[in-house]
């Protein structure tokens, strides 16, 4: 999991270490939760980097946005969710633009999608991600590509570098989720994507109680990152400041969460893959994984989240997740703690989703537990 080189702190340290005050004598480690809403004004005119209003910058927030901002590569904006934070990617389509975006995609994303196609606001290309001549294919004269990679919940992996340079190419704004991988895995921006998007809500915060996004743009996309900047203020779509406390504490353990729960991901997928009640297991670090040397070479690891499908009816997936004790039957993902769902439960998952399919977040827990737990409520449809 390490990128460190000669004169470049490794992402682990990064984590650890960006985002504090000078060191000083007697002064705190960590920058406070600045609760307020006013600043008082400056002499004279305005002055640039002056605060002003609470809308406008807070330093809790500008200290979470330097340490993921230095994690990507980029300067980062948090936004008050991750859904937010896509809103604010999409608001950068002008009107009757084109986006392209994955056939099955965090349902979020979609269904955002679906109600600005409804209102005439852009029009949209649904591609398969791991399809990477039709992605390129579906570039032409779109404005906007929505990545993500690996994708939520198939676990497909796009081929980040030829797609962002074919759009690069062409003239059309790239952007990636890269909320499954979090930046010690993979940072898009290095591979020439304008924009990251994050739902810090996830691995970022880590423990299940932060509803937060991130997005973070390239050194040379400057003028992205005023147009979000802006729409984040006029849209009121801000973070608070106890919110992005939590996040940056969070983002301090990362690297030892991202590990372990990577860890027990791969154990966990193994075995899930010998057991007869399963038909298909998605992660991409299994070699029969369609995309894996591509990951391989891609990321510096694999993840926690995995997929995998059952025989039979929806109704036995459900039952499933009914059974298991350890791991918690509920939505969301990234936390400490285990969690799964069927995916199909959710009205607005995509048809492309088998009704069977039953997403993993693997937590930090022991993997002996995890799958005891697990093997248990697959046995009760064996």
């Amino acid at each position: 999991m390490s990128d460190s080189s000669p004169g470049k702190l490794a992402s682990a340290t990064v984590a650890v270490t960006a985002g504090r005050p000078a060191s000083s004598p007697n002064q705190p480690m960590n920058v406070p939760v600045v609760l307020t809403s006013t600043y008082t004004a400056s002499d004279f005119s305005p002055q640039p980097g002056d605060l002003g209003y609470g809308r406008w910058g807070n330093p809790t927030w500008t200290a979470l946005e330097d340490t993921v901002g230095a994690l990507e590569g980029g300067r980062a904006l948090a936004f008050g969710s991750g859904m937010a934070a896509i809103s604010a990617v999409y608001g950068l389509v002008p009107l009757g633009g084109t986006v392209v975006i994955p056939d099955a995609p965090y349902s979020g994303t979609s269904q955002l999608a679906g109600e600005l196609v409804a209102a005439g606001r852009i029009t949209v290309r649904a591609v398969p991600m791991a399809d990477t001549a039709a992605v390129v294919a579906a570039l032409d004269g779109a404005d906007l590509v929505l990545l993500e990679s690996p994708t939520n919940p198939l676990m497909d992996v796009a081929d980040l570098g030829t797609i962002i340079a074919a759009a690069r190419e062409k003239g059309v704004l790239t952007a990636v989720d890269n909320t499954f991988a979090t930046p010690l895995l993979q940072q898009p921006l290095s591979l020439g994507a304008h924009v990251v998007v994050h739902s810090a809500t996830k691995y970022l915060s880590g423990h299940s109680d932060v509803l937060l996004g991130i997005v973070v743009t390239a050194e040379d996309s400057a003028g992205i990152h005023e147009k979000l900047h802006g729409h984040r203020t006029i849209n009121g779509a801000i973070p608070g400041p106890m919110e992005a406390w939590l996040a940056l504490r969070g983002i301090r353990t990362l690297a030892l969460r991202v590990e372990r729960a990577s860890a027990n991901a791969a154990e966990l997928a193994r075995r899930l893959g010998d057991h007869p009640a399963v038909t298909r297991v998605r992660y991409p670090g299994l070699e029969n994984h369609p995309q894996h040397e591509l990951a391989r070479t891609q990321m510096r690891g694999f993840g926690a989240m995995l997929s995998f499908e059952l025989a039979g009816p929806a109704e036995q997936a459900e039952k499933v997740c009914a059974a298991t004790g350890l791991w918690i039957h509920t939505t969301s993902l990234g936390g400490v703690e285990s969690s799964l769902e069927r995916r199909r439960r959710h009205g607005g998952e995509s048809k492309v989703v088998p009704e069977t399919l039953i997403r993993l977040s693997t937590g930090i827990e022991d993997v002996e537990d995890l799958w005891a737990d697990l093997s248990q409520a697959l046995d009760t449809i064996s």
